[in-house]
C-alpha cells in the first residue's frame, strides 16, 4: 500500500491557481510531519512547505512565501497545498512527504515517507 498519494496537478496559466492533495494511509500524519517538496527538471529537490502536528506553525520555502498555503485535515488524513499566483518557475513535480516531528523541517534527507509525485506545469 502506497503510504502517500498526491493528486491535483495539471497545466495552468501563469497567475492561475491549483490545489494539491495528499492522502495518507493509516495515521501517518498523526506521527509524522507532513511536507511538500518539488523537483524541477535538471534541479535539486526543493523544500516547499511543511506544517506542524496541531497546525499551529507552517513553514515555506522563500520562493513560494505569500503565494502557497499548506493545510491539513486530520479527520481525512489529508494534506493540501493551495498554490496561487503560479509562475512558470513553479513548474515541477511536486511530492508529498512525511518526516519525524523532531527532524529538520526542510531537509529531504529527514523524510521517512514519499508520495509518487504529481506534475505541475505553469505556462507563460
Amino acid at each position: 500500500q502506497v503510504p502517500l498519494v498526491e493528486s491535483g496537478g495539471g497545466l495552468v496559466q501563469a497567475g492561475g491557481s491549483l490545489r494539491l492533495s495528499c492522502a495518507a494511509s493509516g495515521y501517518i500524519f498523526a506521527n509524522y510531519r507532513p511536507a511538500w517538496f518539488r523537483r524541477a527538471p535538471g534541479k535539486e529537490r526543493e523544500f516547499v512547505a511543511s506544517i506542524t502536528r496541531h497546525s499551529s506553525n507552517t513553514y515555506y520555502g522563500d520562493s513560494v512565501k505569500g503565494r502557497f498555503t499548506i493545510s491539513k485535515d486530520i479527520a481525512k488524513n489529508t494534506v493540501y497545498l493551495q498554490m496561487n499566483n503560479l509562475k512558470p518557475e513553479d513548474t515541477a513535480d511536486y511530492y508529498c512527504a512525511a518526516a519525524p516531528y523532531y527532524s529538520s523541517v526542510s531537509s529531504p534527507s529527514a523524510v521517512t515517507y514519499w508520495g509518487q509525485g504529481t506534475q505541475v506545469t505553469v505556462s507563460s
